[in-house]
């Protein structure tokens, strides 16, 4: 690290190889991993926070979305393919929910990522901005033989 001169600059050169993930905030965990556990309360945050700037209101995590989400990223992870969007509305709106939407996808290894996806995405942001929701649920499972290695599930409905 010939760039860091004088011991004061030790820790601002640490590389990402040596970096541990508790050094991070947790919308750059690595999600690549068996024990990698998504913060789904930052995921609120974020995406609630990312709402309000848009004028819509800000989502709760619903215990129930939240066990269907991850059932589903389990269930994508399994099969090794993303799930169809409208078949996961319509089962959660056969469970009471109204206005039901789904991000389902794959790919991404962070929350950063994952968010980043989905707002430059036109269909994924809408259901992020969906504007009847109050309620969400979000998961990933990682799947290491797959050329994916993660799968999102992020619910949201009223």
């Amino acid at each position: 690290m010939a760039a860091c001169a004088g011991a004061g600059l030790l820790s601002a050169c640490a590389t990402s190889d040596t970096m541990t993930t508790s050094a991070l905030p947790s919308l750059y965990w690595p999600l690549t991993t068996s024990t990698a556990q998504l913060d789904a309360p930052a995921a609120r945050d974020m995406i609630s926070a990312y709402r309000k700037g848009r004028g819509e209101t800000a989502l709760v995590i619903d215990p129930e979305l939240q066990r269907l989400a991850e059932a589903e990223a389990a269930s994508m992870a399994l099969a090794d393919r993303p799930s169809k969007a409208q078949t996961v509305r319509t089962a959660v709106e056969r469970l009471g929910y109204g206005s039901a939407q789904a991000n389902l996808s794959a790919g991404y290894h962070t929350l950063a990522e994952a968010f980043s996806g989905w707002r430059d995405s036109p269909p994924n942001n809408a259901v992020m901005l969906s504007p009847n929701a109050t309620r969400m649920g979000i998961a990933t499972a990682y799947a290491p033989n797959s050329k994916y290695k993660v799968y999102w599930a992020l619910l949201v409905a009223r």
